[in-house]
């Protein structure tokens, strides 16, 4: 057998054959014109995953109705869009890859789907066929349903949580399917009993009142007895922390696969599983032990296209990692976009071609935008030497992977790292570069990527003996006993140092650290995407966190603070440290002394302006193919 030979095996959905058990999750992109036709970007964007292994693409929430499930959304309400989805479909045949499109169909989201009478639940039905036939007609294999996450029209039909219905759609489980099995039903009348149709469900709800798995078992049978070819298990309700594809970084690998293994008791049909399998070699750990048939990747598809090509190769550390960190991809509003790999949505534009006249390139700081570039740049043919002052690669990353679940970062600087050595990047460490250094090295390029370092406030107090920087905490140059904290400042940076000191309220006496939260917007934690918020807001309140927001400091004293809140000067007391994560301030004297010395010369990353590292790289990436 060869490496991960389950894993990129051949399966069937039915009529159709998989050439590896890969599943491309759907995932929403926004990259769709505004009456939902198929546009360049989005053309590129799934041709890209195609051409990197993927055994079958899932297309998202693809509605069958006129109003579209989400904003630049691909739709198939009507036949006129037909013609986009073949050319699609044909692209992703061309690299052996299958696609599917996931049918769903809002409802009256977020009214109560009792106000549907039992024209409006027909006319529905019929939507569904119709959308399969199209979808049959424009070359595709097959069809998903969207019934997941007590969300849309099926799911929510599905699900004791939102079905309060009265009629022969409601009440019991049987007649809550009652709608899913007649969309079925239509399906298979109006496209064919061997055109594939798979269901995308909870397998647990996860929420008091919603499906259990045991419901779930029971309910399972009975689809496939209606004709469903496959069963992808997803997890949670719309909105709910655990929600498969919407986990936060540190969350559990595989948060379906027991989901998925308890569903394979009850059914003879492939089962899919998904939720943070972004490991090929934990996935053919999950297929090895029989717990599914199907490994539905999301997000570690948009983080590297070419995951399977590279698995298959056993090129695992060329693989980009996916931290799960939200930043670019999970608002629906929004273009998709990804920390790791900034060429996401520009995969025709953002080629790494042969640069025209090869530079000596000098790049200062190794953090995350540093590296980026530096890689790009030896990549296109120019000579990279790269400089840090510090003892080891990854900048404001080292500190961020202290806080707890975010150890996961620690990835993103060895991929990193390892890609600039492989592109032939001469790495200096232990080496602060200077003016002199600059006019000895003699580069045609500089790109400083120097970062940025905490910003201090000019408050009375502020030099007191008791204040110190998050900064200092995560580099563990201050070592919090237990006792009183007061941190300034409830961004992400704070909020984390928040979880990391504070103990639960039931630590031994005399060994806990409190901890209280000084943030002078409304609330905290603005600045990380929601499912990570929602985790963390969790363990802060697990951990008895004091959280005091529309308060802002006026005076530091020995032993606490004076804030003003809600217009009323408060003073805390008896707090035994002060940690001040105010946000950071760009750390650039180098530019304006050498600017007249080098022909050009970059400033990228925080050394330009505090961001986050989604910016920060996406800056390094563009920076090394300008040169």
């Amino acid at each position: 057998m060869g490496l991960l030979s389950k894993l990129f095996s051949p399966i069937r959905i039915g009529t159709m054959e998989l050439k590896n058990r890969i599943v491309m999750a759907p995932m929403h992109t926004n990259f769709a014109n505004e009456d939902g036709s198929l546009t360049q970007k989005e053309l590129d964007f799934f041709e890209t995953r195609a051409k990197g292994g993927v055994g079958l693409i899932t297309l998202p929430s693809i509605g069958v109705d006129c109003v579209a499930p989400f904003p630049h959304n691909l739709v198939l309400w009507n036949n006129k869009f037909i013609p986009g989805f073949r050319k699609l479909a044909e692209a992703i045949h061309t690299h052996g890859a299958k696609v599917v499109p996931e049918l769903c169909h809002p409802g009256p989201f977020p009214k109560p789907i009792s106000v549907l009478n039992l024209g409006d639940i027909n006319h529905i039905t019929e939507q569904f066929g119709d959308a399969a036939v199209r979808a049959r007609d424009a070359g595709c294999d097959g069809v998903e349903l969207h019934a997941a996450h007590a969300f849309m029209i099926l799911g929510s039909f599905i699900s004791a949580l939102r079905n309060k219905r009265t009629d022969s759609y409601g009440g019991s489980v049987e007649c809550r399917l009652k709608l899913l099995l007649d969309v079925i039903q239509n399906i298979h009348d109006k496209a064919g009993r061997d055109f594939p149709v798979i269901l995308r469900i909870s397998g647990d709800e996860l929420v008091p009142g919603g499906r259990s798995i045991r419901e779930t078992q029971y309910i399972a049978p009975i689809l496939a007895e209606a004709g469903i070819d496959a069963l992808d298990i997803s997890i949670g309700v719309f909105g709910h922390p655990l929600m498969a594809g919407a986990t936060g970084t540190g969350t559990p690998r595989g948060v379906t696969v027991q989901l998925a293994k308890a569903v394979k008791e009850v059914v003879d049909l492939p089962v899919g599983t998904v939720g943070r399998i972004n490991d090929p070699r934990f996935a053919e750990d999950v297929l090895l032990r029989n717990e599914a048939d199907l490994i539905v990747m999301g997000r570690a598809l948009l983080a590297d296209p070419e995951l399977p090509n590279k698995a298959a190769a056993g090129n695992f550390d060329e693989i980009a990692p996916c931290i799960a960190c939200g930043l670019g991809c999970s608002d629906f509003r929004k273009n998709i976009t990804c920390l790791i790999n900034p060429t996401l949505g520009k995969e025709k534009e953002m080629i790494i071609a042969p640069a025209d006249k090869k530079k000596k390139v000098l790049v200062v700081g190794g953090g995350t935008a540093g590296l980026e570039a530096a890689r790009v740049a030896a990549l296109r043919g120019h000579k990279v030497t790269l400089y840090e002052k510090s003892p080891r690669l990854g900048g404001q990353f080292n500190l961020a992977a202290v806080a707890p679940m975010k150890q996961e970062l620690t990835k993103v600087i060895k991929y990193l790292s390892t890609q600039a050595a492989k592109s032939g990047v001469e790495v200096q460490l232990n080496k602060e570069v200077t003016t002199e250094l600059v006019q000895e090295v003699k580069p045609d390029v500089v790109i400083l990527a120097t970062g940025g370092e905490p910003l201090v406030p000019d408050i009375p107090g502020v030099k007191g003996r008791r204040i110190c920087t998050a900064h200092d905490v995560l580099a563990g140059k201050i070592a919090i006993s237990p006792g009183s904290v007061v941190i300034v400042g409830g961004g992400m940076v704070g909020c984390e140092v928040a979880e990391l000191l504070a103990d639960p309220a039931d630590s031994r006496p005399g060994f806990r650290v409190t901890v209280t939260i000084i943030e002078m917007l409304s609330d905290i934690a603005l600045d990380m995407a929601g499912y990570n918020r929602a985790l963390l807001l969790q363990q802060l309140r697990d951990k008895e966190v004091k959280i005091l927001t529309s308060a802002k400091v006026n005076k530091f004293l020995e032993d606490g603070v004076v804030i003003i809140k809600d217009g009323r000067e408060e003073v805390i007391r008896g707090i035994d440290y002060i940690i001040l994560a105010m946000g950071a301030k760009s750390v650039d004297s180098l530019s304006s002394m050498i600017k007249d010395k080098v022909a050009e010369v970059y400033v990228i990353g925080d050394a330009k302006e505090p961001r986050r590292a989604l910016e920060a790289i996406a800056e390094g990436a563009n920076i090394g193919r300008k040169i």
